[in-house]
């Protein structure tokens, strides 16, 4: 069953008399507890469909469905609803409130929303134990290091269970031992949750660990691989280059 949908996808800029094609004719369906990483280089557009497919920009046109809503047809309050309680996000600088602790940056979004923080304490407990900060709970950002505050901000995109997470460039801002612990975080939150996930990133070694990798290029999808479970790192991760050099 898929998750998200979209057809004929476009995005357009006036750049004085001239207009810039960000995305065009983008098709794209990622079904109910996948993990797919989005891969392109520099301008092709990876960025640009995230923010489409979260609602924070809108196409110039095309359709995008979400848990069986369609967005064009949608007013702002309705789309920010949608945001609120159907996406997750994760965000390469993390965005966490820096006067709060992390348990309180975490349940942020059931505030936000008017949930009985109570109806969701065994949910806090379980996705702390997940990220493995139970005992930094009542820590503020300034006292974690950003591998920590990377964890605080998945956990806070997984506390509703939205129905699908976007996370741009959750390693970008992390050393690569870090990073690696994140995207295997990211992967668990896929496996033991059941989390429909979708990344943008530059990182052959944090997509290896998708189900797929969708490439673009010059704001269309070129191509794409899919990975069964039993294949070898080395060798998703000598496709996913071949791939990557091939776009260059």
């Amino acid at each position: 069953m898929s998750v998200l949908e979209t057809s004929d996808l476009n995005k357009r800029y006036k750049l004085g008399d001239h207009e810039v094609i960000a995305l065009g004719e983008v098709d794209f369906v990622v079904d109910e507890g996948e993990f797919v990483a989005i891969m392109g280089p520099s301008g092709s557009g990876k960025s640009t469909l995230l923010h489409l497919i979260g609602g924070l920009d809108q196409p110039t046109d095309g359709n995008i469905t979400l848990n069986g809503q369609q967005l064009s047809l949608m007013n702002d309050k309705q789309i920010t609803l949608l945001r609120r309680r159907n996406i997750g996000f994760v965000f390469q600088f993390y965005n966490l409130i820096p006067t709060l602790s992390a348990e309180e940056n975490i349940t942020l979004p059931l505030i936000i929303d008017g949930a009985n923080k109570r109806e969701y304490s065994e949910r806090v407990e379980t996705i702390l134990e997940l990220i493995g900060l139970r005992d930094r709970r009542t820590h503020k950002p300034e006292q974690l290091s950003g591998g920590e505050q990377q964890r605080i901000a998945l956990a806070r995109a997984l506390i509703t269970m939205p129905a699908i997470v976007l996370a741009d460039e959750p390693t970008g801002n992390l050393d690569s031992k870090t990073g690696k612990a994140i995207m295997q975080l990211l992967r668990r939150s896929c496996d033991e949750l059941g989390q429909t996930m979708i990344i943008v990133t530059h990182d052959p070694t944090a997509a290896s660990i998708a189900d797929r990798v969708v490439f673009l290029r010059d704001g269309k999808i070129d191509g794409e691989i899919s990975f069964d479970h039993g294949i070898k790192k080395t060798e998703r991760l000598h496709r996913i280059i071949e791939k990557m050099e091939e776009l260059e």
